[in-house]
């Protein structure tokens, strides 16, 4: 039995795609990559044209022959199909130019309308993989040589699609904002967040509002906690010089983390419509109960990664990593403690955490149901009788899992957590469409469900700011230094043993 809420792939357009930052690490490593997959199971549209747009002095085949070289490294599918190949690099083509140079965008416009086909010159994706201070000058140009218009004439569509970060506070997320909104309605304007491409991210609201069974359960009734855990086994690496910018809370925590808290708390939408699924998620955030920067400590840890060794292997600290201060406070590691102040979730911490250079790769949710009352076997077991548990886990080992107690067979009376255990692999197959895929694709169509509206930004901005407002001016201590390859400082789990609750670390891949 399968419901198909949709028939097959959409009809797109004809149009084309222009990408400013073409020489950049994003532009190699996903968007052609996920291009290319797209092309290869025939979901773009007839015709596509893409048009890469950066400084360097390049030819289209000299473009081609960087990104077949990427390709080859960062396929999801390897070797890379010539033939496939060879169809899809027909129709890359590369414009030099400074994003500031007024001239560059005459010569952008030019090129999309020697393309001889209309809708190339008119349906037009501006992918914005550049740093955000330099969004207001590309949207600006664009519109001064009418390759973007705030209400094109039907049926032509243009649209900007920009990356995170969305600026570094609220303050200039508002600035930001307002820039793009000058040139750009913000139905013109999809902002991405990979993470709700993910395939698992996506089945959260699929999960909750198309099994009755769980609605029961999901409130302050039945659940006593929530942790949402997103670690990660490498350090900073090359990464040094933005997350010195950047910081965990600003990486991790503004966008992903609460974005993903925001699918499993939220209320259901009266549609499956976009506006109609952000409302809610707009409204879940509002609801997130502030931490004023004087409770910060009560209510927030952070931490860096110190040296270390695991098997034997040394692991450097974040201040002996490229491009990092040698006396740099900036955290690798965050755990918070939120309140959502509504009927729903009134009471129920939700705990929060992320962090680099922890014992492994994982992101998932863990919803810790009540205990049972302490008659019966709890009375006889006390603590170790574990309370019932639902974890989604969103990578890797995709999957869900319930957990809840069992009899242990045999002639004596024992009692022990089981499992039942959904995966993905088992279920579906090996293969899952990389985010980046079903974002662009989504971006093509117009359907801004899995992209962040404005308000969204903002209000995910004032909960951060607050946070780091009551870091202002205080350097780490040397309790908040956890050893690279631990689960972080010791803090964290005082932050959780004073409401009488642990930690559940992810389990690794079995």
């Amino acid at each position: 039995m399968i419901c198909r809420l949709s028939d097959g792939p959409r009809a797109l357009t004809p149009c084309s795609i222009v990408i400013f930052g073409a020489s950049g690490d994003l532009t190699a490593r996903k968007l052609i990559p996920a291009l290319y997959h797209l092309h290869g199971e025939q979901l773009l549209p007839e015709p596509l044209r893409v048009i890469g747009f950066a400084r360097r002095e390049k030819t289209d085949e000299s473009w081609r022959r960087e990104l077949r070289e990427a390709l080859e490294q960062f396929s999801r599918t390897r070797p890379v199909d010539a033939g496939q190949w060879g169809t899809f690099a027909s129709n890359l083509h590369y414009c030099r130019g400074d994003l500031t140079e007024a001239a560059a965008y005459q010569r952008l416009a030019r090129q999309l309308e020697g393309f001889g086909e209309a809708a190339l010159g008119r349906n037009i994706l501006f992918y914005l993989a550049v740093s955000p201070s330099q969004f207001g000058a590309v949207v600006e140009h664009l519109q001064r040589v009418g390759l973007l218009e705030r209400d094109p004439p039907m049926p032509a569509w243009q649209r900007v699609v920009v990356e995170k970060p969305f600026g570094h506070d609220l303050t200039s997320a508002r600035r930001l904002n307002a820039e793009l909104t000058r040139f750009a309605h913000e139905q013109q304007i999809f902002r991405i967040d990979h993470y709700l491409g993910k395939e698992t991210v996506q089945n959260i609201l699929m999960f909750r509002f198309s099994n009755a069974i769980f609605e029961q359960l999901w409130s302050r009734q039945a659940v006593d906690h929530v942790q949402i855990t997103v670690s990660e086994r490498p350090g900073v690496g090359g990464r040094g010089g933005y997350y010195e910018e950047a910081g965990a809370l600003r990486d991790m925590v503004q966008n992903h983390l609460l974005q993903v808290l925001a699918l499993v708390t939220m209320e259901p939408p009266v549609t499956l419509e976009s506006e109609s699924i952000r409302d809610e998620k707009v409204k879940l955030l509002k609801s997130i109960r502030p931490i004023p920067p004087e409770a910060v400590g009560r209510h927030v840890v952070r931490g860096q990664y110190a040296p270390s060794q695991v098997e034997g292997q040394p692991l450097p600290g974040y201040r002996q990593e490229a491009k990092v201060a040698p006396d740099s406070d900036v955290e690798t590691y965050v755990a918070l403690r939120l309140f959502i102040d509504n009927w729903r979730w009134s009471g129920v911490p939700f705990y929060l955490r992320t962090g680099k250079h922890l014992p492994l790769s994982a992101s998932e949710v863990r919803v810790q149901f009540r205990p049972t009352p302490h008659v019966l076997f709890a009375a006889r077991c006390g603590e170790t009788l574990d309370a019932n548990a639902l974890t989604l886990r969103l990578q890797p080992n995709e999957g869900i899992s319930l957990r809840f107690n069992g009899k242990v067979p045999g002639t004596s009376v024992a009692v022990r957590p089981v499992r039942m255990h959904f995966s993905y692999d088992s279920e579906f197959g090996a293969y899952t469409p990389e985010a980046y895929e079903r974002l662009l694709l989504e971006a093509l169509a117009g359907d801004a469900t899995l992209f962040i509206r404005r308000d969204e930004v903002e209000a995910a901005w004032s909960i951060v700011d607050s946070i780091r407002a009551g870091w202002a001016g205080q350097a780490l201590t040397e309790a908040e230094f956890y050893p690279a390859g631990s689960w972080g400082p010791a803090g964290a789990d005082r932050l959780l043993a004073a409401g009488g609750h642990q930690w559940r670390n992810p389990q690794p891949a079995s």
